[in-house]
């Protein structure tokens, strides 16, 4: 199936022949179709389908069990094409984009916090949609999403898999806590947010090597981060480095896969990376961690074969 927004609700009543007109028949038809119009134009819904188009927008591809899918800080949904082509035929996939990632307007995204109306976005998707339960794959700051939606909304999710993401990132700097983080998250976040577009961009081709080995991936990945507006993608920096999950994990009732990469240009033998992430996670009740090695940040492209495995014993 070709990918397409998906629609909020519809209705449209069949019409009327005149040689069968029945006056009640048509006042029933009537009075359901002003209802169903009343339900679908009220104050709650139009909140939701603003609240989405404003923070994010959404395409749909395949047919089965619902998927949603949220890429990284400053990353295109078409970090998933890999996925997309492997699971389509079985999974109806949601694939998220953020408003002002990777080239996409910033919409809401333009001022103010990021993450938080980006969670309720995605709670206001799935409840406007119907789904039930859907699995939920998040990558980098999108498994910290995938994180807080099945804290704040444990119903919108039933398994959740977090592709290289920790629930504190400012661990990595020697943080204790999130107070802790946050001059360092400021200095940085301010700046991106006063640096040239061509500093911005000089400093996404330097950084984006530590971050993906596969030449194709770095090509996109860089791309999709230098078309990024750089107001978004400091803001909702400073927030990631600034949330601190760990003392709530034990609130995470779902199943919970993670996915952390090892590579032997990081410098560090992987026992200590073993021990970063399961240190970190050790509170979360259902978790199932897996190392990919030989891969760097982006796992699903630097090991898409590994991340597939992966993908399908989630889905199981």
């Amino acid at each position: 199936m070709a990918g397409h927004s998906f629609p909020f609700p519809t209705t449209r009543e069949p019409c009327i022949k005149p040689t069968s007109f029945n006056f009640r028949l048509f006042m029933r038809k009537t009075l359901i179709a002003l209802l169903l119009t009343a339900c679908l134009t009220s104050p709650l819904a139009l909140a939701r389908a603003d609240a989405v188009a404003g923070r994010l927008t959404v395409t749909v591809q395949g047919s089965g069990p619902d998927v949603i899918l949220i890429p990284g800080l400053a990353c295109s949904r078409a970090v998933w094409d890999g996925t997309v082509a492997h699971l389509a035929g079985h999974y109806r996939l949601h694939l998220v984009q953020v408003a002002g990632f990777a080239g996409s307007p910033a919409r809401a995204n333009a001022s103010g916090p990021v993450l938080e109306p980006t969670i309720a976005a995605l709670d206001a998707y799935i409840k406007t949609n119907h789904l039930k339960s859907p699995f939920v794959i998040g990558h980098s700051i999108g498994g910290l999403m995938g994180m807080l939606l099945a804290l704040e909304h444990p119903e919108d999710t039933g398994k959740l898999l977090i592709v290289d993401s920790l629930p504190f990132y400012s661990v990595l700097f020697g943080a204790a806590d999130a107070a802790a983080a946050a001059p360092q998250a400021a200095q940085m976040r301010d700046q991106i947010l006063h640096e040239t577009p061509e500093a911005y961009a000089q400093g996404e081709r330097q950084f984006l090597p530590t971050m993906v080995s596969s030449p194709a991936g770095l090509k996109a990945a860089t791309e999709w981060a230098i078309a990024s507006d750089k107001s978004v993608v400091a803001r909702a920096l400073y927030e990631d480095l600034t949330t601190d999950l760990r003392p709530r994990l034990k609130e995470i009732k779902i199943p919970v896969t993670m996915l952390y990469p090892w590579s032997d240009a990081i410098g560090l033998p992987p026992a200590r990376v073993d021990d970063l992430y399961q240190s970190n996670f050790a509170t979360l009740p259902h978790k199932h961690l897996v190392r990919i090695d030989k891969s760097y940040h982006f796992i699903m492209l630097d090991q898409p074969a590994a991340f597939a495995t992966q993908v399908d014993e989630f889905l199981k």
